[in-house]
């Protein structure tokens, strides 16, 4: 029985999936909370959250994530970091799941990827359980309710939680599969009910689809400053480095903090909410972050309550740290009312440095700016994970390589074009270690970055005397109000010189050795920088 608002063109009976018990259109907030407690998904928390778990799978499963080898897309996939699914396999496995979902109840949601009207995806999203219709409809932008009277979707989702997939005949690796076909506008999820797989499969759409059109897609938070759309910042940033935080800055706008578009008018967001981590979340650090764990329809997933006055346990990470809320962006007070943004102004690439070697900020050239995308560098320190004793380096391309369907090339080529249109400065900022490395230095002090933020962000830092950098290249202010000099100078932080240099040195070579790979995809002027 179909129930809830659809274009009557568009069901899934005229696409071809049918047998289903109940399917629901385009539920809204109150009903699919109330279905999801009912169907014993899920429990209801204070103030009208919605409590639940995600079972084995707490995180994403990039090993099970695939992109069907079809003649339209076989010259422009990066196949190193996306595996290939046979075209025969994945339509064995899409009979299989449809034959598996036959009878069962599914919830739908229509949406769109992108604030912008010129480059969003239009995207239909069918759920077996409904607080993943509610997840989604969180993440991604809610049409008003008659533009649904007319909606078409050019992709379809279909996450089936408890298909298990057979390796032996879907092509995969295991009983989960992530599989994306962009010449059937399809993406099949199975074996795994972490929501997250919804919305990052509908950002590597996007990270495919938008580069053809000339814009840049970007694993970036983004913020403005108060009606003044065109002093745009993104931040890029791995896990741990302060995007978030850094970027949730309430003297200044929030465009999003996660997924954003770059196009020739300037910023959007791809989302309609935000997705926070919650380990550890303060009410005095993240106050806004903080309050939507208690607001209607916020989705606590995988975090640890007292069962009978509901309160959140921000500390146990028994079931996972990898602990989350989804809200609507509106549940933010700053929060741009558009997410939309101008050409962006200022370019924040965060990593955190557990070597102690890198400055607390440094000014790139275009090449420099593309060198340190393409790098995506960031550091593991000691107790992060087993057998981890001494800082390690991690090199994520493109601050995302999960989510990238094509070469890293062409996202840094991107950056490195509109970065030249548009003269925007591109600032690398180290959130890590200073004074030595990961046991022997110390955290960035946090009143330090934010103060140097501040004055990249107003412009003043543009005006100070700059040194070289002699181990990377690139320019170091000397003198900055409000921060220490001796701390713009790592070098001089370190009790012993020459460990530093040669820690240092140890690092630009870990750096060069990653930086082999893109060889040659790459200008001479960033081989240069990769040559030193």
């Amino acid at each position: 029985m179909t129930i809830g608002r659809v274009n009557p063109t568009q069901t899934l009976d005229a696409k071809g999936i049918n047998g289903l018990a109940d399917v629901h259109y385009n539920d809204i907030e109150p009903s699919l909370i109330e279905k999801s407690i009912l169907r014993g998904e899920g429990t209801l928390g204070k103030g009208g959250s919605l409590l639940v778990e995600t079972g084995k799978h707490t995180g994403r499963s990039p090993k099970d994530k695939f992109v069907v080898k079809t003649s339209s897309v076989e010259d422009t996939i990066w196949w190193e970091s996306n595996p290939p699914m046979e075209p025969a396999a994945f339509d064995v496995l899409h009979a299989d799941m449809l034959e598996h979902m036959k009878g069962r109840e599914y919830f739908v949601q229509d949406l769109y990827g992108g604030a912008d009207p010129e480059h969003r995806l239009d995207v239909r999203v069918v759920t077996e359980l409904a607080w993943h219709g509610l997840f989604i409809r969180h993440l991604l932008r809610r049409p008003a309710r008659d533009e649904l009277d007319s909606f078409v979707p050019e992709y379809t989702i279909i996450n089936c939680p408890s298909f298990q997939a057979d390796p032996a005949k879907h092509g995969c690796r295991s009983g989960t599969v992530i599989a994306l076909n962009f010449e059937a506008k399809l993406i099949l999820i199975g074996g795994t009910a972490y929501a997250g797989e919804n919305k990052k499969s509908v950002f590597s759409l996007l990270n495919y689809l938008l580069p053809a059109k000339g814009v840049m897609p970007m694993h970036c938070s983004a913020n403005h400053a108060p009606g003044k759309p065109d002093e745009t910042a993104i931040f890029f940033g791995l896990s741990g480095t302060g995007k978030t935080t850094l970027s949730a800055d309430p003297a200044r706008t929030l465009i999003g903090d996660d997924e954003h578009g770059w196009s020739d008018k300037g910023t959007f967001n791809f989302e309609g909410g935000c997705y926070a981590k919650t380990i550890n979340l303060s009410p005095d650090a993240e106050p806004e972050i903080y309050a939507t764990t208690e607001k209607f329809g916020t989705i606590i997933e995988n975090m640890v309550f007292d069962p009978e006055t509901r309160d959140l346990d921000f500390e146990d990470d028994s079931l996972t740290a990898n602990m989350r809320c989804a809200y609507p962006l509106d549940y933010i007070s700053n929060a741009s009312e558009t997410s939309l943004g101008g050409q962006p102004k200022n370019i924040i690439m965060l990593t955190c440095d557990a070597f102690g070697v890198l400055p607390p900020i440094s000014r790139l050239t275009p090449a420099q700016a593309m060198y340190h995308f393409l790098s995506g560098f960031t550091s593991k320190v000691a107790g992060t994970e087993q057998g981890v004793t001494e800082p390690q380096p991690t090199f994520s391309t493109c601050f995302g390589a999960p989510f990238m369907p094509r070469r890293p090339e062409v996202y840094g080529n991107l950056l490195r074009e509109k970065i030249a249109q548009t003269g925007a400065t591109c600032w690398l900022v180290n959130t890590g270690w200073t004074g030595g490395a990961y046991g022997t230095g110390s955290r960035m002090p946090i009143r330090a970055t934010r103060a140097l933020l501040t004055a990249a962000l107003n412009g003043t830092l543009n005006n100070v005397e700059f040194r070289m950098d002699p181990n990377f290249g690139f320019e170091v202010p000397v003198d900055v109000d409000g921060v220490a000099n001796v701390l713009l100078d790592p070098r001089r932080t370190w009790d012993n010189p020459e460990t530093y240099d040669r820690d240092a040195a140890r690092l630009v070579a870990m750096f060069a050795e990653n930086f082999a790979q893109y060889e040659a995809h790459i200008d001479d002027d960033v081989k240069a920088i990769m040559l030193g």
